[in-house]
């Protein structure tokens, strides 16, 4: 077998509720625009609009075990980091051009997540045609946490999705909201893929995304699937 020159990355695993195990991350996608006002309020037409896809590296995920409180650096560069809560779909199964029956059997369980953003990095690249990963894949810019097998809870398509920053709520929906349903956003996406188990996809988020500074807490909850507490450090 052969050597590496440098000692290879531990794998990013995440808690999995009632069980010892990790699940490991391979890649982690993320579904843009994927709630009607959320796509009103960053300016786009969520009625014409098909989903869209970016990454960020696995190593961004940021685990937060369950009944404890995470922490989130504050990102450099950038005067505008913002909150937006996802329920986050990871795969025990995958494959290319997915049926919709086929991607809801590949789903082995649900998180609370947050894709945290360098808006305004973000829309700097926007405007001069440039990919987003520096507003969007910067180092523990996925917080997360512990798995939820489906197995326990079903697959949740409608219930409450929230976040709180210092107790006053900021983010209100409804899983029902989706544009893009789990199964549809799977199956879309493997079409331009090849999916695998380890895989997450970060589902979209409702409206109200805003600034977060150093010393706030965030409470991020998903109506079945759990809640997740962040602080700005």
């Amino acid at each position: 077998m052969s050597a590496f020159v440098v000692a290879p990355p531990e794998p990013v695993g995440i808690p999995v509720r009632g069980s010892s195990a990790l699940f490991p991350v391979r890649r982690v996608y993320c579904v843009g625009r994927n709630y009607a006002a959320h796509a009103r309020e960053m300016g786009a037409d969520p009625d014409r609009e098909p989903p869209f896809f970016f990454c960020k590296p696995a190593d961004a995920v940021s685990v937060t075990p369950n009944g404890e409180t995470g922490q989130f650096p504050y990102p450099p560069e950038t005067s505008d980091c913002q909150h937006e809560v996802e329920l986050v779909v990871a795969l025990h199964k995958g494959g290319r051009n997915l049926s919709l029956e086929q991607a809801a059997s590949c789903v082995f369980g649900y998180a609370v997540g947050l894709d945290m953003t360098r808006r305004d990095l973000q829309g700097a690249a926007k405007k001069m045609g440039r990919p987003w990963e520096t507003g969007k894949a910067f180092d523990a810019s996925a917080p997360i946490g512990p798995l939820v097998p489906a197995s326990e809870i079903g697959h949740p398509a409608k219930g409450a999705i929230t976040l709180e920053v210092n107790g006053a709520e900021r983010q209100r929906g409804d899983l029902s909201d989706l544009i893009w349903s789990v199964p549809e956003s799977i199956a879309f996406l493997s079409t331009l893929f090849e999916l695998h188990p380890g895989d997450l996809i970060y589902t979209g988020t409702p409206e109200g995304v805003a600034a977060i500074v150093r010393g706030d807490t965030m409470v991020a909850r998903i109506e079945g699937v759990g809640e997740l507490h962040v602080s700005v450090v």
